[in-house]
């Protein structure tokens, strides 16, 4: 593959805290090369503002491998940027071409409210977690891995939702600020396993609870929050989560 420089105009959101007013700053930054990732085109321009004595952008990120989920930014209108089931990090530049202008925000969501800059505060979905997203086990000696069996095609799509890395780009496309493709991919991968049963009824009850209390939106249905999944997190776990919160209101 073909490598190349390129000079680009960015427009980032700055915004000091929760409390005050943000705003866009534009910058511009030359010699990036078309093999560096997003994150790292990040740091050569927070380089070049600490060299000119400014204050670098503030972003989260920790793996670097597509596996964590912080690196949560709203690029040119879409979460994680322009490739499909693709995270910030995994992003590379020749995603763009010389003379590009990429517009980087923070998720937009009232349940995500932002700490500085493009970092939001994501400890709501740490939240929903705790209400519901856990399983009853004895601990100690490690279990022996066939003691329950599992049918194939149960612990095939449970796998599938427990892909999910918590990132938040769900929330960030939904017109209406939904978490329910989070909500249910928790709920979905442990509801599929026998060791998920002791909590079954309560489970989806809780975490629609506490995922309401936070204020997130309901879901309409548009697609939006799979079409940006880096983990292609399926919407028929939604219709699973209905499914099981329906059950357990059944059963009180």
């Amino acid at each position: 593959m073909e490598h190349y420089k390129m000079n680009l105009t960015l427009r980032i959101w700055r915004q000091k805290n929760s409390e005050t007013k943000g705003r866009f700053e534009t910058y511009k930054i030359e010699d990036i090369s078309s093999e560096m990732s997003f994150l790292e085109m990040m740091d050569v321009l927070n380089e070049k503002l600490i060299r000119e004595g400014q204050e670098p952008v503030a972003f989260d990120h920790d793996c670097r491998e597509g596996i964590c989920g912080t690196c949560s930014m709203f690029i040119n209108g879409r979460p994680h940027g322009p490739w499909h089931a693709n995270t910030t990090c995994q992003l590379h530049m020749r995603a763009y071409q010389d003379g590009d202008t990429i517009t980087v925000e923070p998720w937009r969501a009232n349940a995500f409210p932002v700490l500085k800059d493009l970092i939001v505060d994501r400890s709501a979905f740490d939240r929903i977690i705790q209400a519901g997203g856990y399983i009853s086990v004895n601990t100690g000696n490690a279990v022996e891995a066939n003691s329950i069996l599992v049918p194939k095609d149960q612990a095939d799509s449970s796998f599938a939702a427990a892909a999910c890395i918590g990132c938040g780009a769900c929330v960030a496309a939904c017109k209406n600020s939904s978490a329910m493709l989070f909500v249910s991919a928790k709920v979905s991968h442990l509801a599929l396993l026998p060791q998920g049963y002791p909590e079954r009824k309560t489970r989806a009850l809780n975490m629609i609870a506490q995922m309401d209390k936070e204020g997130f939106g309901s879901c309409t249905n548009t697609q939006a929050c799979e079409s940006v999944c880096p983990k292609e997190i399926s919407m028929t776990n939604i219709a699973k989560l209905n499914s099981e919160f329906i059950l357990a209101g059944l059963s009180d």
